[in-house]
């Protein structure tokens, strides 16, 4: 493992600003005083106490959030306007890539070298996307039958509850907020408990770059307490949450016995990389490798179950055990670092006892499969082989670096055992055959699915998932849809010659 290095060796740990409540435009305790640690799972020590949301403060943010709906600017607005400020709070959000990146080093235990050239700088790019959207939302006219006619409105559909996940804290809020700011809608966020420090930026930033008081609001605090508030309360129109299916089905429950909002959900994901026997090896192992472990395995469409076809079985498995050996795990902040810890203790212990599954189901453990010694959440990234369709590994999310490799010999063999999931979020196929391509990609059961490549996102193309992974889409024009209500107006037309 990597030698992590101090701050006094040069490490930049950047002075945490905000750990208050962000509710109508300022920085406020909780109701109740509470406070709760967040921890650097780097070294396990506490970074700073984060003030402790619950249902009270939740009732204060909606409150908040409503009347900036119903009486401030915000939803009236000329989209170009809207548009300005996104812009605006974009560009702050790059100029504050850095910093912004290291918060999350340290509360995520996230590579800062890709939070600085990618997560940050791809965020800021996703709010300049809705930015250019927010004036191009509009209805259509319709030719009625008889003396009428027609249109549509599209309209914000009101205040929206935000629940994002710690692995990705920064990032996948801007995908959520940009459509939702873009439409016009206000928010209540509530950032995962792991990783509040982001969210509570972004707010600030929003702010300097001119967002109404009222319309963005971040309540940090605890799922079973300030989710739940959120995901029932009878004053939020809408709740958009990425996180466990688990923890999705309990939004949904509560969406439907409070005020039947609105849900959207990305949830979890177990999905197929599919190898066809007619690629370079040397080539796709290292993308296979990226596409299981790559942020720690911590990313809801890792390609964790490797299906390699058995022409090229054995070359490929060992071109991967040859190239995990040699993957960096360390301090995330040091540049050579491919790998940084989990998030959390109860993350780590939980992939710990995946991988002690896998042994005890029989699965061959190639390589990896250990905690590194003292402190800090690191594991060794982690192999097994032989691994069958019905063992846990092969069937649960497992969220850290853990690939499970197996064998496959037709294309009829293949996309059935692909299908045989609970879930449905993303897919790679790997191959020089069109027709082949062609044929597993429209087989496959998933919201995504990436040819000869993965991790192919872009603020264009929607994301979301089929099956138990969760409906609905983030990203894309077609992100706004859930964002929107269509109104339909009709009126009467007298005495027109061209009815």
């Amino acid at each position: 493992m990597a030698t992590e290095k101090s701050q006094r060796g040069g490490v930049w740990i950047p002075e945490i600003r905000f750990t208050n409540l962000f509710i109508d435009g300022r920085f406020t305790p909780s109701l109740s005083g509470k406070t709760f640690k967040t921890v650097d799972p780097r070294n396990e020590e506490v970074i700073a106490e984060i003030a402790e949301g619950d249902k009270e403060d939740v009732d204060l943010a909606v409150r908040a959030a409503r009347t900036a709906f119903d009486h401030g600017p915000w939803p009236r607005l000329p989209g170009s306007e809207r548009g300005k400020i996104l812009t605006k709070f974009a560009d702050l959000i790059a100029e504050h890539a850095e910093e912004i990146a290291a918060v999350d080093t340290i509360n995520a235990g996230k590579l800062y070298t890709v939070g600085k050239a990618v997560d940050i700088p791809t965020g800021a790019d996703t709010i300049r996307y809705f930015a250019g959207a927010a004036d191009k939302i509009h209805g259509s006219t319709v030719r009625m039958s008889g003396s009428l006619q027609g249109y549509t409105l599209r309209e914000p559909i009101g205040v929206v509850g935000v629940i994002i996940p710690w692995n990705f804290p920064a990032q996948i809020l801007t995908m959520k907020i940009g459509a939702a700011l873009a439409a016009g809608c206000t928010l209540v966020i509530k950032p995962a408990e792991q990783t509040p420090l982001s969210a509570l930026f972004y707010a600030h930033l929003a702010k300097q770059a001119g967002v109404p008081d009222g319309v963005m609001n971040v309540v940090t605090g605890f799922g079973h307490t300030a989710g739940a508030a959120i995901a029932a309360h009878m004053d939020i129109d809408k709740v958009t949450f990425t996180g466990s299916t688990e923890v999705g089905r309990l939004v949904m429950q509560a969406a439907a016995t409070s005020n039947l909002k609105a849900v959207s959900l990305e949830l979890g994901g177990k999905s197929p990389f599919i190898v066809f026997d007619d690629v370079d090896v040397d080539k796709v192992a290292p993308l296979a490798l990226d596409a299981s472990i790559f942020n720690k395995g911590e990313i809801c469409v890792a390609g964790s179950r490797v299906f390699v076809q058995e022409g090229i079985y054995d070359k490929f498995v060992s071109k991967m055990v040859e190239l995990s050996k040699t993957r960096v795990v360390g301090d995330p902040f040091d540049p050579k670092v491919q790998q940084g810890p989990q998030v959390d203790k109860k993350q780590y212990e939980r992939v710990l006892h995946f991988i002690e599954q896998g042994k005890k189901e029989g699965a061959t453990l190639l390589t990896g499969g250990e905690p590194y010694p003292g402190k800090g959440y690191y594991i060794q990234p982690t192999i097994f082989s032989d691994v069958q369709d019905e063992m846990t590994i092969a069937k649960e999310e497992i969220f850290g670096p853990v690939m499970s490799v197996m064998k496959f010999r037709t294309i009829e063999e293949v996309i059935k055992r692909a299908n045989s999931t609970k879930y449905g979020l993303a897919a790679g196929v790997m191959t020089n055959n069109i027709n082949i391509a062609n044929t597993v990609s429209r087989s496959i059961r998933a919201g995504t699915v990436w040819i000869n490549c993965y991790f192919a996102f872009d603020n264009e193309l929607p994301l979301g998932g089929y099956k138990m992974s969760g409906f609905g889409r983030d990203l894309g024009f077609e992100s706004l849809d859930g964002y929107l209500q269509t109104k339909s107006i009709a009126t009467p037309i007298y005495n027109s010659p061209w009815l």
